[in-house]
């Protein structure tokens, strides 16, 4: 079989902790020293319990902990190299890197305010702590990229790695070729007008000395509606739509915004600090309602365009004229070969019967904060099947050149280790 632990970064350790998983409190001893870096009892702890819960292992695996802690190591060997090769990383990478991480959190655990009760520390300030731990990770990341930037895999690695592992390579499952086209509905003029008014309205009350957040509580249609509309810390160009961080960051310190509009509706955002490319801002939002009218006309877009296919047009290129999803019409609407198990139940009742050929009816999708519609051609259904090169020679180069690659890492480690100290004291 080809398997290995996949062993978690440092966010992955905190997620643990937001997710209420921690691991046991150790009083601290030195496991391992490499260089000048020391690898603490309670460092493997940690990452033992996340790789165990996330593979669904025995955290009280001897031979698990031996090999997380091998991997830490390692991790740290690497570390050395990158500083000794004069890899760098610049603040921006880490200060990018670490929002992006942060934002994930707080989506997970719900709200910043929730996070910051998990570790009765702030978000500020837990950034702080693990910044020095986010520059190693991307220096880790930074030469592994470098030395993996020209690894390939020929024709012949890949021939002889089928031959040794074709008897354990997994099966191929049921996999279906689609392409769709997707379009929103248009919400009525009028009441779009009514909408932006109320919010005009809502923005004049505030301004004459209603209390943004008291506001934002009561009309607000946001999530960040129960915190006085309250957005936290974000840093440009990583959380906001251009609309809304065009608006932000050209406020002045308490000032208010006019009413503008982006993809989830209207809204006004107040400044409340700013820190260089980092601000700080509250908002309210009212979203624009889509009547049955809008909804009727979406739907008999879509049959009409359906029809059309179903009379001989290519649906590529109907894709390609009238989708608005901008990701796929470029491409006629191709959304790739999907697993038929990796589909979202929502989707996967809607294709699940069809034959190669075939277009679903339009039907209603989510698309973040809103939704549209969409109807999907069946191009292709790939029946499931045992792995070969003939059908599948991407997806075998694929593994063949994951595992030349963990190969060649294994190497270099252990060249490392006969040039760096290192030493497990656990």
């Amino acid at each position: 079989m080809i398997c290995r632990v996949v062993v978690a970064g440092f966010m992955v350790v905190v997620l643990a902790g937001v997710q209420g998983t921690y691991a046991q409190v150790l009083i601290d001893k030195v496991a391992a020293v490499v260089d000048k870096e020391i690898i603490t009892e309670s460092d493997v702890a940690e990452r033992l319990t996340m790789i165990a819960m996330q593979n669904r292992l025995n955290a009280n695996d001897p031979q698990l902990k031996k090999q997380v802690l091998e991997s830490m190591v390692s991790e740290k060997l690497i570390l050395a190299q990158a500083i000794l090769d004069s890899v760098s990383v610049t603040e921006e990478e880490v200060t990018r890197t670490l929002e992006q991480q942060f934002q994930n959190i707080i989506r997970q655990a719900g709200s910043e305010q929730r996070v910051e009760e998990l570790y009765g520390k702030s978000v500020s300030r837990l950034k702080r702590e693990y910044r020095p731990e986010m520059r190693k990770q991307l220096l880790i990341q930074r030469i592994r990229q470098q030395r993996e930037a020209s690894m390939q895999v020929t024709r012949r690695e890949v021939e002889e790695f089928y031959e040794a592992y074709k008897d354990s390579l997994p099966s191929v499952p049921e996999e279906l070729e689609l392409s769709h086209i997707f379009v929103k509905p248009r919400p009525d003029t009028t009441h779009e007008e009514l909408t932006r008014q109320r919010l005009a309205a809502i923005r004049d009350s505030i301004v004459a000395g209603g209390d943004f957040g008291d506001f934002a509580k009561r009309y607000s249609q946001d999530g960040s509606a129960p915190g006085g509309g309250d957005l936290g810390w974000a840093k440009r160009g990583v959380v906001f739509v251009p609309e809304f961080e065009e608006a932000v960051f050209s406020l002045k310190e308490k000032e208010i915004s006019n009413v503008f509009k982006t993809e989830f509706g209207y809204h006004i955002v107040q400044l409340i600090e700013r820190r260089g490319e980092t601000v700080h801002s509250r908002h309210i939002l009212l979203r624009i309602q889509q009547g049955p009218e809008s909804d009727s006309a979406a739907v008999q877009q879509l049959r009409t365009l359906r029809e059309r296919v179903l009379k001989g047009e290519s649906f590529a290129e109907l894709a390609r004229k009238y989708s608005e999803d901008e990701e796929t019409k470029s491409v006629g609407g191709d959304l790739g070969r999907i697993a038929a198990d990796q589909l979202e139940e929502a989707f996967a009742s809607v294709v699940r019967n069809l034959k190669e050929g075939e277009i679903t009816e339009a039907h209603r999708v989510p698309v973040r904060a809103s939704y549209g519609y969409q109807i999907v051609y069946v191009r292709r259904r790939v029946p499931a099947h045992a792995m070969n090169l003939q059908d599948d020679y991407k997806r075998v180069e694929q593994m063949a050149l994951f595992v030349k690659k963990n190969r060649l890492n294994a190497e270099w480690v252990e060249e490392l280790k006969r040039s760096i100290y290192w030493e497990i004291r656990l």
